[in-house]
This record gives structure tokens, sequence and C-alpha cells, in this order.
């Protein structure tokens, strides 16, 4: 017998649509098929079987996020296939700073109404991150919770497992001074700081539809709404190749609170501001809520969505590899000895 209920529909839970965004997520999540999925959408686990045939000690390392009030904007622009991107990055790319492969993926999505063809673009979103990082997309969760979230918004939230070799773990331990930092460009503003996004620039009176001369004409919103950068694959590519000594992902909280999550004791960043290329939103951020220097780099990436530390004589070779895996890297700053933490020099 097929299952309904005309209660619950009444109450503002319509079970049949909830089959029916299911059936319409089908198509992304095959995209995300990797060998160890074992699993089909639908039952009460997803299954995973790793292959640890040249793990001498597998650790397992797992990292949770959300897109945070970034979905705000999804909400007024009515563009929900992109947000599933920055769900996956903040989770993949915390787990690659101890240098863990990305083994697999569940979103958590909660909403006022589940209307499939929304919740299927979202998943979408959710696959195509997936398949960035090389993980499955073995389950998840559809909440349907009316009265909770107004119709036509939700929550999107995930967790991702990775897997790495214990005697591969990257750790501070071999970090000194005259260590250089190599910057991996962001795609714009990532999924951190909207609140005061949503602030500066009054996006709820139509703000999201302004072009921007220096986008080319593109609206604010579209370059918002950009989708957080994927660094899994490059970074896997580099820690086969050369001994990485840290790794900052660069988000809440901006320089000063990230970097000197993975410095070693004793060991200061200092960074030259006139190296980086900073994108010309965070100009405009800066601008339109007269924030300082201290604040937007104590707050965004700044261009710069990801930090590796490597020793300076491999620095060439670190670049090299990042720009053949598509990464545009370039040297950022270097290590001295003190506990500052983080000095951004002008």
């Amino acid at each position: 017998m097929k299952s309904y209920s005309d209660s619950y529909k009444n109450a503002g839970v319509d079970i049949t649509a909830g089959y029916k965004a299911v059936e319409l997520m089908k198509t992304h999540i095959k995209r995300t098929v990797v060998p160890g999925m074992i699993s089909d959408i639908g039952g009460f686990g997803g299954l995973f079987t790793p292959d640890i045939s040249s793990v001498k000690e597998p650790v397992l390392v797992s990292g949770t996020d959300g897109v945070g009030t970034k979905l705000k904007l999804a909400f007024l622009m009515d563009k929900h296939d992109t947000v599933g991107i920055d769900c996956v990055a903040m989770c993949v790319n915390d787990i690659i700073c101890c240098g863990a492969k990305p083994l697999f993926f569940l979103d958590y999505l909660a909403l006022g109404k589940n209307v499939p063809e929304q919740v299927a673009s979202v998943v979408g979103g959710v696959a195509e991150g997936c398949v960035r990082a090389g993980c499955g997309l073995i389950g998840g969760e559809t909440a349907e919770m009316p009265g909770f979230y107004p119709v036509g918004e939700y929550d999107l939230a995930g967790f991702a497992v990775g897997i790495v070799d214990k005697s591969k773990i990257i750790d501070n331990s071999a970090m000194k001074a005259g260590d250089v930092v190599i910057g991996l460009p962001s795609s714009g503003v990532h999924s951190n700081g909207f609140s005061l996004i949503r602030k500066v620039f009054d996006i709820e009176n139509g703000t999201l539809t302004k072009p921007l001369a220096e986008y080319d004409g593109k609206t604010l919103g579209e370059v918002l709404l950009t989708p957080t950068e994927i660094y899994v694959k490059p970074v896997l590519a580099l820690n086969n190749e050369v001994k990485i000594k840290g790794i900052s992902h660069i988000t809440g909280g901006g320089f000063y609170e990230n970097i000197p999550r993975c410095l070693k004791k004793g060991i200061t960043v200092r960074i030259s501001r006139k190296a980086l290329r900073i994108p010309p939103i965070f100009g405009l951020i800066a601008t339109a809520g007269d924030i300082s220097d201290r604040d937007m780099f104590n707050t965004y990436n700044m261009g710069i969505g990801m930090t590796v530390i490597v020793g300076s004589e491999d620095a060439d070779k670190a670049i090299n590899i990042l720009k053949q895996n598509g990464v545009d890297a370039y040297v950022i700053g270097e290590l001295k000895d003190g506990e500052e933490g983080v000095i951004i020099n002008s």
C-alpha cells in the first residue's frame, strides 16, 4: 500500500512530496558514486566500505558545518543550486587540513515546506560539491518542519568523513622560522560573514540586483552567491610530493583566527598585504560598512581561502604543483620566531 496521510498533510507535512523529492535527487546522487559506496538512497543508514589496503594505520577524520546566513541570499534570489557546494566545501576543506581524503558526505536539509524541485536543486549542489571533492553522497535527511521554518526557507548542514594514514597526518612538528606561507585563492566571500554583509548591503531591499562594474555587470547577488572553492584534489596532489608543515582553512574569523590554529608554539606568521590579490568584493564590503582593515581580515578570507606552509626550498615546487591542479597559488608570507600569531604588514 502506498504511504500517505491526509491528517499529516493537513498539518503541513506532505510525505508524498518527500518521496517525489527523493526520486528527483537520485540522478544527482548517481554522479557521486565512488568505490566503496554500497547503499542506495532511501535506507536508514549510508553504507561505505573504505579501501584501506594501502593504509598502514587508518585514521578517520570527520568534519561538520553548514552554510549559515548566506542561505538568505539564495531565498531572495530563488537560486538553490550552489549552496550545496558551499555545504560540502565547508566540511571537506576542514578535514583536508590534516591530510585526510574525504570518503563520503551526508547532508541535513530542514525546511518549512517540501517543494520537491527546490529540494532536488539543493541536493544537486551537494552532489556537485561531492564530485569536486571526490567523495560519495551516501545519504542524508530532509525534514519538513512547518511553523518552524517559513515556507520557501530552509537550513542546510552536513558532515564528511575522510581517512588518512596516521604517519601522514599533517602536523606542525617540522615548522620553523623561514618557512613560507602559500595562499590558495578563494572564489569570493565563500560562506562566512554574511550577517554583516546582509546588514551593510541591506539585501532585503533589492540591492542584490545591482550590477557591479568591477565584475563586468554581474549583479551583487551573483557575486556574493558564488560557491566556496573546494581545495581537496589540489592539496592531496601537493601532499603526495611536498612536505606540508601546516594548513589553515580561512573561514569565519579570517586570518587572525584561523592561521594560528595550525602554528607551532613560538612561531608567528607575517603576511604581506601588498602581496595579496584582494578581489573587489571585499573593498565594496569595507566601503559600504565603513569596516576597518583589521576587522575585514578578522572576518573574511580577503581572497585567500586556504593557506599552506612549506619549507622555503619547496615553495616553487609547491606552487607549480598547485597550478598544475588548477589553483593559481602564490607566496603571501613567511614564518618568524615569536608569539604574536599573525601580523599583517602594510
